[in-house]
């Protein structure tokens, strides 16, 4: 009776402490911040993702923007942009991922993206090709647990740069 008694605590014991282990690991994100780089027009987002566990020791976390529009200039030596249509506007949407660690059960971090290339846009001779302005829209971070956060501020624009290509 007593052997018996033994194995039923023993099985119930180990039932409620791995249903314990199961409930701390629920993965979300605390929070996805958006920033633009003023010198290189890149979108950063920063983040907390939490409740990971304590067994994992890395996570993959990916970045996707459903639209980055740039707009792409010629201008002189002088610094004088022609009157002709030396302009490009480029949309495209954009995904990253990075592998970032754990420690006791999240991460925080950040990641980044864009701005999309100007393709096949060049300036003639003569002239520099600058990029002009970025714009993000639809911008979200998921976990590879498929948690999903939607980064904020969404939209988010550089306004006016001028960084020389």
């Amino acid at each position: 009776m007593r052997r018996i008694a033994f194995v039923v605590i023993t099985a119930v014991s180990a039932v409620v402490l791995t249903a314990t282990s199961a409930l701390a690991d629920s993965p979300h994100f605390l929070f996805a911040t958006n920033s633009v780089s003023s010198t290189t027009g890149a979108l950063t987002t920063s983040f907390k993702d939490a409740g990971l566990g304590t067994g994992a020791t890395s996570i993959q976390i990916t970045l996707t923007v459903d639209n980055a529009t740039a707009v792409y200039q010629c201008f002189n030596n002088g610094g004088k942009h022609p009157m002709a249509g030396n302009k490009e506007t480029v949309s495209t949407s954009l995904t990253t991922t990075g592998t970032f660690p754990v420690r006791h059960g999240a991460t925080t971090s950040s990641i980044s993206a864009g701005p999309p290339g100007p393709g096949t846009f060049s300036c003639p001779s003569g002239q520099t090709l600058f990029l002009q302005s970025v714009t993000y829209t639809g911008t979200n971070v998921a976990d590879a647990t498929g948690n999903t956060f939607h980064a904020t501020p969404d939209p988010i624009s550089s306004g006016p740069i001028h960084i020389k290509i």
